[in-house]
């Protein structure tokens, strides 16, 4: 009913940046919430990011100041602009969303994740 793909990620050298995109797609009436998490290796998949219906935003404290959560809600597509990357930024992001879709609300849904590599 509802799938997201993400894309942007890469290789980047410390200090550069990227914008990861996260498109969903099906039968979607209304967004009522997007986020990006990552998952480093090792280490649990943790939150980076959220942006609800209302426009408001979160942010885990390890990227407050260094990274931005934003939508196009007439593309149905949230960004995450990274800059300053940090060689710990390192992981696979994955795009969550909660969504109101035709007959049922979907509360969790996720991408495949994108690759961000940031060499020191």
């Amino acid at each position: 009913q509802v799938q997201l793909v993400e894309s942007g990620g890469g290789l980047v050298q410390a200090g550069g940046s990227l914008r990861l995109s996260c498109a969903a797609s099906g039968t979607i009436i209304s967004i009522n919430s997007m986020g990006w998490y990552r998952q480093a290796p090792g280490k649990q998949r943790e939150l980076v990011a959220t942006i609800i219906s209302s426009g408001s935003t979160n942010y885990a404290d390890s990227v407050k100041g260094r990274f931005t959560i934003s939508r196009d809600s007439a593309k149905n597509t949230v960004y995450l602009q990274m800059n300053s990357l940090k060689p710990e930024d390192t992981g696979v992001y994955y795009c969550n969303g909660d969504f109101k879709a035709i007959f049922v609300r979907l509360r969790e849904v996720w991408g495949q994740g994108t690759l961000v590599t940031v060499s020191s």
